[in-house]
């Protein structure tokens, strides 16, 4: 790692193959706590390439226990996190929108690092009980129309790493892979992400892939469409800057999508928007990205369309129907 390190703080990066070596020797621990946060903090300084993009992930992608879902034709609702807000969990009650909508969803999840409270922390407040068992995942998905896959017990290698990046308390380039290391490398993917420069990497990444993609930034800093203005869409097809007026919603102030300051509170927020009672805005955010996934899974429907999909899903209790199948509330 001595070299390693020497090579990167002279302002060199690493190609794909060296990427993925050094990631696979961090996950098994051959280096010690103080180089792995080194090697971390390097990343807070300088841009992540494109090809030590692809290395980490292809690291990550081999050290993982693999989960075949394929025949569902799942999609994943993931944003990288990392985006300083604490926000509600917008892409955590999406995902049980979309499945209330009829569309399989393999949720990647984990718990927060850079915030309070991440979709893990959420689903161990409400007591499901996190598997990595196949076949209680497939029941999941046929029962409740989406599976919840923690990150930790399908990545135990980064069981060395989990430590130091709960200490440093920031993101890392863990939050960038996230997304792109879901164990079920589900064909359909809306992905949030923290700044317009990682939003051009994973449509690098995603355009060699056969995946139907939606890749989102708030223009105003958000891994996720915000309505608080204007945010980039990067699709399969397209690439385009949209606001809340092009999805048929009203724009709002950052304040309306606060996320508390606890696990409790987020929790709390959670299961009101679940039951159509939220507010307006915290509504019309989780329907936004709720639809927009549906788009992305079906784009035979039109973006209207998938949006009133959405719509119905959580105001007629679809969404809640599915948390309560899949937790067994």
């Amino acid at each position: 790692m001595k070299d390693i390190l020497n090579h990167l703080t002279a302002y060199n990066s690493l190609d794909r193959t060296l990427a993925k070596e050094v990631l696979i020797n961090l996950a098994k621990g051959a280096y010690n706590n103080s180089q792995v946060a080194a090697f971390l903090t390097v990343f807070l300084m300088r841009r992540v390439t494109v090809e030590e993009l692809a290395g980490f992930r292809d690291a990550m992608l081999e050290l993982c226990l693999p989960l075949s879902l394929d025949e569902y034709q799942v999609i994943d609702l993931c944003g990288t996190g990392g985006d300083g807000k604490d926000s509600f969990n917008i892409s955590t009650l999406a995902s049980f929108v979309v499945a209330g909508a009829g569309q399989k969803v393999a949720k990647h999840g984990n718990y927060g690092v850079s915030s309070i409270c991440g979709s893990s922390n959420l689903m161990s407040h409400f007591g499901y009980e996190f598997t990595n068992d196949k076949d209680q995942l497939i029941r999941s998905l046929e029962d409740a129309g989406i599976c919840f896959l923690h990150a930790p017990l399908f990545h135990p290698a980064m069981k060395h790493v989990a430590p130091i990046r709960k200490e440093l308390g920031v993101k890392t380039f863990f939050n960038m892979l996230g997304p792109m290391v879901n164990p079920a490398q589900p064909p359909n993917q809306l992905v949030g992400v923290f700044n317009l420069e990682l939003a051009r990497l994973y449509a690098y990444l995603y355009q060699q892939s056969d995946k139907n993609y939606a890749i989102l930034h708030a223009l105003d800093g958000y891994d996720e469409v915000s309505l608080t203005g204007d945010f980039k869409l990067i699709t399969n097809d397209r690439e385009e800057v949209l606001g809340p007026k092009n999805l048929g919603l009203p724009q709002y102030q950052p304040e309306a999508l606060s996320g508390g300051n606890s696990i409790e509170e987020a929790a709390e927020i959670f299961w009101n928007v679940l039951q159509g009672k939220g507010t307006a805005a915290q509504h019309d955010v989780v329907i936004a990205n709720a639809g927009l996934a549906l788009h992305c899974a079906q784009p035979n429907r039109t973006r209207d369309e998938a949006l009133d999909h959405a719509r119905n899903s959580l105001l007629e209790g679809k969404a809640l129907e599915c948390f309560k199948k899949l937790t067994g509330i």
